[in-house]
């Protein structure tokens, strides 16, 4: 209704605005500042009795240790040395099996699944503007990272199959602490970028 008001009043200061899609606009950007005002807002709360959002729930009882990207949008991922160490992980595929590969201590878990051609998709390239990297973790791992970002919570919340555990690979640095973790992808994903565009890898 506000919304509505102010651009009556601009409309008609301004004629060349288009009274109801500005007055649309305007009630768009409320509703998105009101939705992510009220995810801080929960996430503060929950912080305060130790559990990690409205959603999850999960109780914390380490320090965050794992490494995390918080959303950094690098095209392709971070950049690991070709001599860094390596550490063994393992995807659990959706048809059942499962393929152990190495990965390298400074990329990205979506990095490692292209290098070895495991199928997980990464459609926006690791920049966290889509969710077809969704893994999800095992409890510990989990609890040993740090709180995923804002949007990499507004990509999660599009993924499917989504549990308690989920996380996007493309945010996610292989650390020498993941040697012989286990990572399961869903069954399915949901891709909604650039009209259901897969990269190759590079």
């Amino acid at each position: 209704i506000t919304a509505i008001l102010i651009n009556r009043t601009q409309s008609k200061s301004d004629p060349s605005i288009p009274p109801i899609m500005n007055a649309r606009s305007m009630l768009k950007n409320a509703c998105q500042f009101t939705a992510h005002s009220s995810k801080r807002l929960a996430r503060g709360m929950m912080a305060s009795n130790g559990s990690k959002s409205p959603l999850i729930g999960t109780i914390r009882h380490n320090p965050p240790t794992a490494s995390f990207m918080g959303s950094v949008r690098w095209h392709g991922g971070p950049t690991a040395s070709a001599d860094a160490p390596k550490v063994s992980v393992t995807f659990l595929q959706p048809d059942g099996s499962s393929r152990v590969v190495d990965a390298l201590v400074g990329e990205s878990l979506l990095q490692t699944a292209h290098r070895h051609e495991v199928e997980l998709e990464g459609a926006c390239e690791g920049v966290c503007a889509c969710s077809t990297c969704h893994l999800i973790l095992p409890m510990d791992m989990y609890n040993d990272l740090a709180e995923p970002s804002e949007d990499e919570e507004d990509m999660l919340d599009m993924a499917f199959g989504l549990e308690e555990t989920s996380r996007l690979g493309c945010q996610i640095k292989v650390t020498e602490d993941m040697d012989g973790v286990e990572l399961k992808m869903p069954a399915a994903t949901r891709n909604f970028y650039v009209d259901g565009h897969v990269p190759k890898p590079h």
